[in-house]
């Protein structure tokens, strides 16, 4: 075969090649968005459950979820530093936000050079958003220090 046998240019098959390199392109595109738009899921996840337990006024559950351990009963000296009833006193009904009845996660944002994540939620439709801190390690909750 020399260069004067060259095959004939064929358009058809040239559009589709372009075709095909576009929607490779836009799916990539799309696929790299979800990923960074859902980049901080299980954080939300996380303190959604909390807020839902918190709903449902199951302050043993909530407690469980703030401190990552659904067993927490088991072993309550291991949190001494913030027992169970300090944690009751803050969300339960004398709290700071009431008996809570409903929430909205409005957002969340990783600090720089930090190892966690500060959700932002709406509780009870208040203006003031209550700001939870969540360690992207072991998905323990605290109040945020931000």
């Amino acid at each position: 075969m020399s260069l004067l046998d060259a095959p004939v240019y064929d358009p058809a098959a040239e559009r589709r090649r372009t075709l095909r390199t576009a929607v490779i392109i836009g799916v990539a595109i799309v696929l790299v968005m979800i990923v960074y738009l859902n980049r901080f899921w299980p954080e939300v996840h996380v303190v959604n459950n909390f807020f839902v337990a918190l709903e449902k006024k199951d302050y043993n559950t909530a407690y469980g979820i703030w401190m990552a351990d659904r067993k927490w009963e088991q072993h309550p000296q291991k949190y001494a530093r913030y027992p169970f009833n300090e944690f009751y006193t803050d969300w339960g009904p004398g709290g700071e936000w009431g008996i809570i009845n409903n929430h909205k996660i409005e957002g969340a944002l990783q600090p720089k050079g930090g190892n966690g994540v500060v959700v932002s939620v709406i509780v009870n439709g208040r203006a003031e958003p209550a700001h939870i801190w969540v360690d992207k390690f072991d998905k323990t909750l605290s109040f945020s220090p931000y």
